[in-house]
């Protein structure tokens, strides 16, 4: 979000959502665009309100796993852009009013929505990036928020329109909502510079400007090979459904080195991501990347499966000599790695994939059938938690709430779509395709994390002895 110009007289909100701040309603609903001064505004008002009275707002999104991922921040900014730092008193974990008491409470909603469910006096329920919130949940945090004169306040850029936010909050609002769509032409503060990025992807690409920065939902998911559905409901499915991370330990590595590509560590132990990690690389770190690879699979006792596509062709040789050192300084420790070539044969091609079908006519090759066979772990997830059917637990999946980059590793892996070869065999979107600028759905960067998460699941029984399979 931009702040004011330098030329501004005094800091001010923005006076296009005055209306929409002081109509009475229960539910505030603040929809549209990237750089709309959504979150900013709501910011500073709640800012406002808070010097003015004694407050409890609790401000909350769906995943928080720290401080700097909720709208802490911002309120911080707020705060000093408006010159109150002597009236807010600013932990590193709460922001309260010296004056009027005000507090603000920040939660993520998955894990925490029991201790939101518990909270009393709760003037103002903000919930940010909403697009994220799901039916049971609002089933829960309506009834939760329940102060005489409280109010929701729904704040978020719309992603499709079969999401529960837009469907409950913008097409069928509840009695007693206000709702307003506001958009980068209605921002005050915008830079030249952002306007000028705005006005280029509206020359080049007018499909992903009217959904990035007017706010135009996406109508659907059609042709992903994993719905983004069937990811939220495998978040903590192990808790759900009673199973434990039992099995194999791996992490899948995917290698980057130089431009935009970031590196990128995923942690499986059995059915069960519980942890990810990535990061930007410099041309000449390739040794650098495997040794933090390394580390993070001799901290969690687990075998490396790398990309040997491109720079990762080398990452091989630099783990045996990581292992070479580590024998020599009198450790014990060997880290076993196995490379994967997303080119590569499917494996078992004769095998059954589906009635009639086999493998090798079903999948173009190993990164069509990896990708294919995740997803079916995940729709059995998704079956066994939204329709109580069984499954084995080695045909599931669960990622755990607790792990980093979690909403990231939600996008990546519910963007790929499935697409064919010319012998009609399926396989998975190439990254070039992905950041086309010209793609349906817009460019998309390469996804790091998806790629890494997906190693961790090769096609097959063993995954040392798969992997060794697909090396030789």
């Amino acid at each position: 979000m931009q702040v004011s110009s330098p030329a501004a007289k005094a800091p001010t909100l923005n006076p296009a959502l005055r209306n929409f701040w002081l109509e009475p309603a229960r539910n505030r609903v603040l929809y549209g665009g990237r750089d709309s001064s959504k979150s900013w505004d709501a910011a500073g008002f709640a800012v406002f309100l808070a010097q003015r009275c004694r407050i409890r707002v609790c401000c909350a999104r769906q995943f928080q796993n720290k401080i700097a991922e909720s709208v802490y921040t911002l309120l911080k900014i707020q705060i000093e852009r408006f010159g109150l730092q002597r009236e807010f008193k600013i932990t590193d974990n709460s922001i309260i009013h010296r004056g009027t008491g005000s507090e603000f409470l920040f939660y993520g909603l998955w894990r925490h929505i029991d201790e939101i469910k518990s909270l009393e006096g709760i003037d103002i329920l903000w919930i940010e990036e909403a697009h994220n919130l799901t039916e049971s949940q609002w089933e829960i945090l309506e009834p939760t928020i329940r102060k005489e004169g409280s109010q929701v306040w729904v704040i978020f850029n719309p992603k499709l329109a079969t999401d529960f936010t837009y469907k409950r909050f913008v097409v069928s609002p509840p009695p007693n909502t206000v709702k307003r769509l506001i958009n980068y032409t209605e921002n005050p503060f915008l830079s030249t510079t952002s306007r000028k990025i705005i006005e280029a992807m509206k020359a080049s690409d007018p499909e992903q400007f009217e959904h990035i920065y007017l706010g135009v939902p996406r109508t659907d998911d059609d042709g992903v090979i994993i719905k983004r559905s069937w990811i939220e409901a495998s978040i903590d499915a192990d808790k759900a459904l009673g199973f434990s991370a039992e099995g194999s330990r791996r992490i899948g590595f995917d290698v980057a080195d130089g431009g935009a590509d970031k590196c990128a560590n995923v942690f499986a132990h059995g059915s069960v991501v519980s942890w990810a990690d990535e990061w930007k690389a410099k041309d000449d770190e390739l040794l650098k990347s495997c040794s933090r690879t390394y580390n993070a699979a001799r901290d969690r006792e687990a075998s490396i499966a790398y990309d040997s596509i491109g720079v990762g062709a080398m990452a091989g040789s630099k783990f045996q000599e990581i292992n070479a050192l580590s024998k020599a300084d009198g450790s014990n420790f060997h880290v076993s790695y196995q490379k994967f070539n997303a080119g590569g044969a499917v494996h078992k091609p004769d095998d059954t994939y589906q009635p009639g079908i086999t493998n090798k006519d079903m999948f173009s090759n190993i990164k069509a059938q990896a990708w294919w066979m995740v997803a079916d772990r995940f729709r059995n997830t998704y079956n066994a938690i939204k329709n109580d059917e069984t499954f084995a637990v080695d045909k599931m999946i669960s990622i755990s709430s607790d792990c980093p980059f979690l909403e990231k590793l939600i996008d990546e892996l519910s963007t790929p779509k499935r697409d064919y070869d010319q012998n009609g065999r399926v396989k998975v979107e190439s990254k070039k395709d992905l950041a086309k600028p010209n793609r349906q759905g817009g460019p998309v960067p390469s996804p790091n994390l998806a790629d890494a998460f997906i190693m961790c699941f090769p096609p097959g029984g063993n995954a040392l002895d798969i992997w060794a399979a697909l090396a030789a």
